[in-house]
């Protein structure tokens, strides 16, 4: 490839890497369920309303992708296996990965469960940065990454900026290894659709394409003043900038700021529904606000109550991935603050964001923002081994053991029934099962999350979101059999 000058007060060489694990949430429920492997799974939302997670790369062939609705996957791709998450599982696998990239630099940056960029000129390393050498390291970490997870594939960039790295690795996908040598960014990003830089969403590529701007080529030709009067200052120098592939962040490894949060305290006990959620609207724009102007985003959205009994309450999810939206940021605070009592009046509410990264994932849920859907969360179970509340918190997907047939995972649920599919990781695709939703004989089967994963988790109250669940039952599309 021909090399021109290297523009741009960055690296002037390959150093930054981008490790993303490939359909991460679909590729750990294939590698825990036999019956699954090289069949389409749909992670995320199995209701009505759910928003696809991550879909398995079977299912990507029928056109299912992240941040579709889950009926507009259904239709697409009937015959799939709809599963609504296990955290505790993901975030196992993911710890076991950055432990990988911690052993071959002290500089880790995580961006969420499935992605980190890795500082391969941190102090004192002498890696060899060399093509030759480079290839190596991304080769040898890929590999240590599918010991470490029994299985799982990652995609590896490495280039001379974090911008850079994290779109090689998506054009190593999946499975592969994109390795850009300095002095080639603009060559690689020209023919690039313009939004393939990040903050480039919806809105702001329908503003650009006002202007004639489709390609990052394009981009080049408008002045850094047209992009300001188009986008704003900030927004507008960024992109000028970006588009040059102008990115000196550096890789950091501990951030000082953990979280964002706006909370007031009333005069008076407020009750009413309305009020309250308006307030909660003001949070959340106050808060993504502070992401913005900082270039932040963050993935754990975390609801504040002290009730009129001065008794404080905290309710926390997690998105599938980091967000500095207003709208999701709201919804998903609704969603939580629905699940705390305050008929008696509420004294101080307030809304947070932590899981932060500097990397904003604008098209996490696209154009579907405005739409009815919910923004995923993930579930998050409390202390393992305990029934499902009011017998009815079975979800498809979930670990479940039977005092009889031992462990196996929801195939489906609904109308007083549950049914299982009895396998591991370990064995043979196993049989299915149907049970009474109350069989005394029937637990969910704990995962066990080591301490360190939960580092960068908010504190809260211990009543997660899935303790608070409706307790109707909800019928749902079993996976299809083996």
């Amino acid at each position: 490839m021909h090399k021109r000058r290297h523009d741009g007060d960055v690296r002037a060489t390959a150093s930054i890497l981008h490790l993303d694990l490939d359909a991460f949430f679909a590729a750990v429920e294939q590698r825990d369920k036999p019956s699954l492997r090289g069949k389409p799974v749909i992670v995320g939302g199995v209701g009505g309303r759910g928003v696809v997670a991550t879909a398995s790369y079977e299912a990507r062939v029928f056109g299912v992708r992240s941040a579709m609705s889950t009926a507009e996957a259904r239709s697409r791709c009937p015959h799939a296996a709809f599963l609504s998450g296990r955290f505790d599982a993901y975030r196992v696998a993911s710890l076991a990965v950055m432990g990988e990239l911690r052993a071959l630099s002290p500089l880790v940056e995580p961006l969420s469960l499935d992605e980190a960029f890795v500082d391969l000129a941190a102090p004192g390393l002498d890696l060899d940065v060399s093509p030759a050498g480079l290839d190596a390291i991304a080769g040898g970490l890929k590999a240590s990454v599918r010991e470490a997870t029994n299985g799982l594939t990652a995609s590896v960039g490495i280039a001379s900026s974090k911008l850079v790295a994290k779109i090689a690795s998506e054009l190593g996908k999946p499975d592969g290894a994109v390795v850009v040598a300095p002095g080639t960014e603009q060559e690689l990003l020209g023919p690039m659709q313009v939004n393939v830089i990040p903050g480039v969403g919806p809105a702001t590529a329908e503003r650009l394409r006002h202007l004639g701007v489709h390609t990052v080529e394009q981009l080049l030709q408008v002045s850094a003043g047209e992009l300001v009067r188009a986008l704003g200052q900030s927004h507008g120098t960024g992109l000028f900038e970006l588009a040059r592939a102008r990115d000196d962040r550096r890789v950091v490894s501990d951030r000082a700021t953990k979280s964002v949060s706006v909370e007031d305290t009333f005069e008076i006990d407020l009750v009413d529904p309305v009020l309250l959620a308006a307030i909660i609207d003001r949070h959340a724009r106050s808060v993504c606000e502070r992401l913005v102007k900082h270039r932040l985003s963050g993935r754990t959205v975390t609801v504040k109550v002290r009730r009129h009994d001065f008794s404080t309450h905290t309710r926390s999810a997690t998105l599938a991935g980091p967000t500095d939206r207003p709208v999701l940021v709201s919804q998903m605070a609704r969603r939580l603050l629905e699940d705390v009592d305050t008929t008696g009046g509420v004294r101080l509410l307030g809304v947070g964001v932590s899981g932060l990264s500097d990397w904003i994932q604008d098209d996490l849920f696209g154009e579907q923002e405005d739409a009815d859907d919910e923004p995923l969360a993930l579930p998050e179970f409390g202390p393992g081994g305990t029934r499902p509340r009011h017998g009815h918190g079975y979800t498809p997907g979930m670990d479940v053991t039977h005092a009889e047939h031992g462990p196996g995972w929801v195939w489906g649920a609904g109308l007083g029934r549950v049914t299982v599919r009895f396998e591991t990781a370990e064995t043979a695709p196993g049989p299915v099962r149907t049970f009474a939703v109350d069989d005394p004989e029937l637990r969910r089967r704990e995962i066990i999350v080591p301490d360190e994963a939960m580092e960068d988790q908010p504190v809260t109250d211990q009543v997660l979101l899935s303790e608070v669940l409706p307790a109707a039952p909800v019928e749902t599309t079993p996976a299809p059999p083996a």
